[in-house]
C-alpha cells in the first residue's frame, strides 16, 4: 500500500442508490457471477494483435503463466474492458497453494492496496456533485478538528486529490495484523502529520490525506465509510464481491486469496489498514471490472459525465513533460496515448489499473505475492507496456534523436536528490540518510538514476530528446527536470512523477558528505572505547602505569564509559530503524524506542561535551603528540555523530514515526 490513493458519496444521487440493492453486511447470499461475453470488435487488427478476446487470451497465455512460475508469484486476475463490455478476465494460478485452489477472476478477492483510494476519489466527487463538498475550500469546514494552515494557507480536497497537501509520511498504524482497526475518526485525529511543503506545492505522496478525504465523506454524508461505499459505489454497480470493511466480512472469506512472500512459501494473515480509505478494499477482479466499465462510460452510474470530465482531467504540473495527476487518478501516457490509472501495493498484493478514455479500454491485474526480487513491480510494468505496444501502438513512432545539450544538461542533475515523499518530524527520517538518491553518469555522460532501471535491473539509457526531458532509447519511460535560473530544482520520472519528485538535498543532510563522516565518527570511536579494555590488559601483562591523575583521569575514564554508551545507542538505533518494516512489531516496541532515545540523547551530548574537556586538557598538559591528535579526532568523531542525531530527530522524545 506504500505505493498509491482513494473515493466517496452525494446526496443528489440518493434516489438513484435507493433504487439499486444496498451492500450492507448482512446481504442476500451472494449467488456466482458468470463471465460478461467479450465485446464484439472489428476483426481488422488495430496494431500488432486484434483487441478481441480470443487475440488477448492468446497473449495473457503466454505471458502469465510463465512470468508468474518464473518469478514465484502464487496467483494473479487479469481483465480486460472495452466498450462497456468484459472482454476477458482471467485467473492464473493459485488463491490457496496448499489447497490447491485456483483463481478465480468472478469471485476471488484480491487486496488492490491504494487502488482502493479511487472508489475514495469516487466519493469525494459525488459529494462535490450533490454540492456538499467544494474542491477548493478549506478542509476545516468539514472537519471536528483543525489542520492548522502552512504558511497561512489552508489545505483543500483539490490539494488532496492531487497529493499536493504537503504532508510528511508516516508509517506507524498503517498497516497491523489481527488487531482491531480503530474508527476512521480516530485515526485522522490521533495523529496529524506535519505539514512540510507549501499546499498546491509539492507532489508528496500521503495515505494520510486521503483517509482524511475518506473521514470528509463520512460527516458530510452522515453514514460510514464502509457504508457509503456499499450503498453508493458497490451497490450502484452490483459489485457482490468487494468490501472495504475490516476484518473481512464472514460472507467473503471463502472467496478470499491467501496473500504470499512467495508463492512457494506460507501464506501469510489479512492485512488490517489502518487509514482504510487509502487501502482496505478486498475485491474481485469482475467487479473491478464493473468499476473500469463505469469510469469508462463517463461515470456511469456513479459520476454525471460533467464530474467525470472534471475528475479525469489534467491537473497542474511544474514539469508538464512527464505524467501528472487528474483528480485521484493519475496519467500513465505511452504511445501518444493518455491514460488514467492508479497502483497499488500491500505487504502481499500488488495491483494496477489503467483505463484510456478516449479508446473505450481499461486493463487491470493483481497478484499475491511479490515474488522474488520484487518481481510484481516489474511484472506489472511490463504487462502495460506490452498491452500497449499490442493493441494501442504508435504508428508514428520512431527512435529517439538525442539533442546536442545533452552532455550538458545531464551534469545539471548529478549530486544527491531527495525524494519529496519523506518522513521529517521523527526519528524515522533516518532513513533518508540511507535512502537518498545519487544521480551519475555514465560513460557516455549520459544521467543514470538508481531507482530508474530496466526490468533486467540494469540502468536505462537515457536520451535527451528535449530540453531537460530523457527519454528511455528501447522503452517508454520518461525523465524530466524542472530548471530555474539555469539549474535544476527538481526532476522525476514517469512511473511516479504524478505524486512525487525529487529535490536536492540540502548541503547540511549530503549523505554523499554525512555518510563518511559518520563512519569515521563510528570508527574513531569505536577505537577509543577499545582502548580502555586493551590499554587495562597492556598495561597489567606489563606493569606499567596509567601516567593520568585527578581529573585528567577521570575525564579519560569518562570518555571512553561515554564512547561505549555511544556505540550502544547506535546499535540500539539500528535495531529500532531495521524493525520499521515489521508492522506487526508497531507499538510493542514503543518502550525500546523510548530507552534508545534516552540512551542516544545522554550519549552523543555526553560524548561531544567530555570530548572537548578532554581536547582541552591533553592539550593544555601538552601530552604526546598521538594524544593530541587523537583528541582532535575525539571532538571531530563526536560532533559528526550528535550533528546526525539532531539532524535525523534521534535526539528528541516520541514514539510515532
Amino acid at each position: 500500500m506504500w505505493k498509491r490513493s482513494l473515493t466517496v458519496l452525494a446526496a443528489g444521487l440518493l434516489g438513484i442508490a435507493v433504487g439499486v440493492p444496498a451492500f450492507t453486511q448482512a446481504p442476500a447470499p451472494l449467488t456466482p457471477v458468470p463471465q460478461a461475453p467479450a465485446a464484439v470488435v472489428p476483426a481488422t487488427p488495430t496494431g500488432v494483435g486484434a483487441l478481441n478476446k480470443a487475440d488477448a487470451d492468446a497473449w495473457l497465455d503466454g505471458f502469465m503463466p510463465y512470468a508468474l512460475a518464473r518469478g514465484d508469484v502464487a496467483g494473479a486476475v487479469v481483465v480486460i474492458v472495452k466498450d462497456g463490455q468484459v472482454l476477458t478476465q482471467r485467473g492464473f494460478g493459485y488463491a490457496d497453494v496448499a489447497k490447491r485452489k485456483q483463481v478465480d477472476p468472478a469471485t476471488t478477492l484480491f487486496r488492490p492496496g491504494s487502488v482502493s483510494k479511487l472508489y475514495t476519489w469516487t466519493a469525494v466527487m459525488q459529494q462535490v456533485e450533490a454540492g456538499k463538498l467544494n474542491l477548493d475550500a478549506d478542509v476545516n469546514q468539514y472537519l471536528d478538528f483543525k489542520i492548522p494552515a502552512y504558511e497561512g494557507k489552508p489545505v483543500t480536497l483539490r490539494n488532496i486529490m492531487t497529493h499536493t497537501a504537503g504532508f510528511e509520511e508516516i508509517i506507524k498504524g498503517l498497516l497491523s495484523f489481527d488487531k482491531p482497526v480503530p474508527s476512521l475518526g480516530d485515526v485522522v485525529k490521533r495523529r496529524i502529520p506535519e505539514r512540510i511543503y507549501a499546499p498546491g506545492t509539492t507532489p508528496a505522496y500521503s495515505n494520510y490525506a486521503t483517509a482524511l478525504a475518506g473521514y470528509i465523506v463520512e460527516r458530510v454524508s452522515g453514514m460510514s465509510f464502509d457504508d457509503y461505499v456499499d450503498r453508493n459505489i458497490f451497490g450502484r454497480l452490483g459489485m457482490q464481491y468487494s468490501t472495504f470493511r475490516q476484518p473481512l466480512p464472514a460472507r467473503l472469506k471463502p472467496f478470499m486469496s491467501q496473500g504470499y512472500e512467495l508463492g512457494s512459501g506460507d501464506a501469510q494473515k489479512y492485512e488490517e489498514i489502518g487509514m482504510a480509505p487509502a487501502g482496505s478494499a478486498a475485491i474481485s477482479g469482475g467487479d473491478m471490472a464493473k468499476f473500469m466499465i463505469a469510469h469508462l462510460n463517463k461515470g456511469g452510474p456513479l459520476l454525471s459525465p460533467a464530474t467525470a470530465a472534471q475528475m479525469y482531467a489534467p491537473q497542474h504540473s511544474d514539469i508538464p513533460a512527464i505524467n501528472g495527476m487528474a483528480l485521484g487518478f493519475y496519467e500513465q501516457r505511452i504511445n501518444g496515448r493518455r491514460s488514467i490509472s492508479h497502483g497499488g501495493d500491500t505487504v502481499y498484493f500488488h495491483s494496477d489499473l489503467w483505463i484510456f478514455p478516449e479508446d473505450n479500454v481499461g486493463l487491470y491485474v493483481s497478484m499475491n505475492s511479490n515474488g522474488k526480487d520484487g518481481v510484481a513491480r516489474v511484472l506489472r510494468g511490463r504487462l502495460f507496456e506490452e498491452f500497449a505496444d499490442r493493441y494501442l501502438p504508435d504508428a508514428n513512432k520512431k527512435p529517439p534523436v538525442e539533442l546536442p545539450t545533452a552532455k550538458e544538461h545531464a551534469k545539471l542533475l548529478v549530486g544527491t536528490w531527495t525524494n519529496s515523499r519523506r518522513i521529517d518530524s521523527s526519528f524515522a527520517k533516518v532513513i533518508g540518510l540511507i535512502g537518498d538518491t545519487k544521480v551519475s553518469l555514465d560513460k557516455d555522460g549520459r544521467p543514470v538514476i538508481p531507482a530508474l532501471t530496466s526490468p533486467g535491473g540494469a540502468p536505462r539509457k537515457l536520451i535527451e530528446v528535449e530540453p531537460f526531458v530523457w527519454q528511455d532509447a528501447y522503452g517508454h519511460e520518461r525523465l524530466a527536470a524542472q530548471v530555474v535560473d539555469g539549474k535544476v530544482v527538481r526532476w522525476s520520472f514517469g512511473e511516479v512523477s504524478p505524486f512525487m519528485v525529487w529535490y536536492r538535498t540540502p548541503g547540511a543532510l549530503d549523505s554523499a558528505w554525512l555518510m563518511p563522516a559518520l563512519l569515521f565518527g563510528v570508527g574513531v570511536v569505536l577505537l577509543t572505547a577499545l582502548s580502555w579494555p586493551v590499554g587495562w590488559f597492556t598495561r597489567r601483562r606489563y606493569g606499567a602505569q596509567l601516567a593520568l591523575q585527578g581529573e585528567s583521569l577521570r575525564t579519560f575514564r569518562a570518555v571512553r564509559g561515554f564512547a561505549w554508551l555511544t556505540l550502544a545507542a547506535l546499535v540500539g538505533w539500528m535495531i529500532v530503524i531495521t524493525g520499521l518494516e515489521d508492522f506487526e512489531s508497531h507499538g510493542s516496541t514503543d518502550g525500546l524506542i523510548l530507552l534508545v532515545q534516552i540512551l542516544g540523547t545522554l550519549a552523543f551530548f555526553g560524548l561531544f561535551g567530555l570530548s572537548v574537556w578532554n581536547a582541552w586538557l591533553t592539550w593544555k598538559e601538552k601530552r604526546s603528540w598521538f594524544a593530541r591528535v587523537w583528541s582532535v579526532l575525539l571532538v571531530l568523531a563526536a560532533f559528526f555523530i550528535l550533528w546526525m542525531a539532531l539532524a535525523y530527530r534521534l535526539v528528541g522524545f516520541g514514539t510515532e514515526f
